[in-house]
């Protein structure tokens, strides 16, 4: 199987890829718009620059390369930046994903795309595929839009939700929560963490095992992917701080009130992965053993 990747200098991209390397012999296409920050020494994957906001850059590309399969990570995922800038976050998280839409009907292929916890509101979680979207920030509104998109096309498709990404960061990547405590107590900094939010935190790892097992069975529809336990961030600092044996005296519990943000989050998401579980195979690690295999 050829296997196209936009987004490949972020943090599930580039697992995403080791994970195909290591696990498969499927023929890897990663592309991105600036240069990559890891190059794979391997005869199988094949790097390009790609402006997914070009249109005609995009439909170039997969007309000459034919893949079979799209998985789509590329977004603009920092939400207050989204908030701020919402002309950008449309064009890159809807526009250039109808744009890849248009691109792979041409050529028939199978369409994953990449979607958030951020789509529901958190008044009613952990949630379930069926559940009804209503996001609360800009941030959440496009990826809502840009999963209608997928939805509509006629394609063969799946869209496959996260929540609260961690894991190893790789090359260019930003930290993540679990990086950022464990960076923060080792300078000996007081951070500031939120006791009242809850999501399921889902290891980088189990998402990439999880986008493979879609793309190689093309089952069809939405899944939830994540962790199966739902936990704060507080909670998930205190658990990093146990682990590397850091002051825990340096995290102060706070309330999501105290600070100015300007994008709201919603309380209480997080996932139900029964879904994922029967139809896929799929089994989270736990966060504890998240931390090992990062670390151990």
């Amino acid at each position: 199987m050829k296997i196209f990747i936009t987004g490949a200098n972020g943090l599930l991209a580039q697992h995403l890829i080791n994970l195909l390397v290591n696990t498969t012999d499927h023929e890897i296409i990663a592309t991105s718009k600036r240069e990559p920050h890891i190059v794979l020494q391997n005869s199988r994957v094949h790097y390009f620059n790609l402006d997914i906001t070009d249109g005609l850059e995009v439909d170039r590309l997969l007309q000459k390369l034919q893949p079979d399969t799209i998985i789509h990570c590329a977004a603009l995922t920092q939400v207050d930046e989204c908030e701020l800038e919402p002309i950008k976050a449309w064009e890159i998280n809807v526009t250039a994903t109808r744009f890849l839409v248009d691109a792979a009907k041409q050529i028939n292929a199978f369409f994953i795309f990449l979607s958030t916890d951020f789509v529901f509101d958190g008044q009613s979680g952990p949630y379930k595929e069926t559940d009804l979207v209503s996001p609360v920030n800009y941030y959440g509104s496009t990826k809502v839009a840009a999963e209608k998109a997928v939805e509509e096309s006629g394609l063969q498709y799946a869209i496959v939700r996260t929540c609260l990404l961690y894991g190893v960061v790789l090359n260019g990547t930003r930290n993540n929560i679990i990086t950022w405590v464990k960076e923060n107590l080792e300078q000996g900094k007081t951070i500031r963490v939120v006791n009242d939010q809850s999501r399921t935190p889902t290891y980088v790892n189990d998402l990439a095992m999880g986008v493979l097992l879609i793309a190689e069975k093309k089952v069809e529809g939405i899944f939830h992917i994540s962790g199966n336990k739902e936990v704060s961030p507080y909670q998930m600092a205190i658990q990093t701080a146990h682990y590397f044996k850091l002051p825990i005296s340096l995290i102060e519990k706070v309330g999501d009130a105290s600070f100015t943000q300007a994008a709201k989050r919603p309380p209480v998401t997080g996932f139900i992965i029964k879904k994922a579980e029967a139809v896929l195979g799929f089994k989270p690690i736990s966060l504890e053993d998240g931390l090992k295999s990062m670390y151990g």
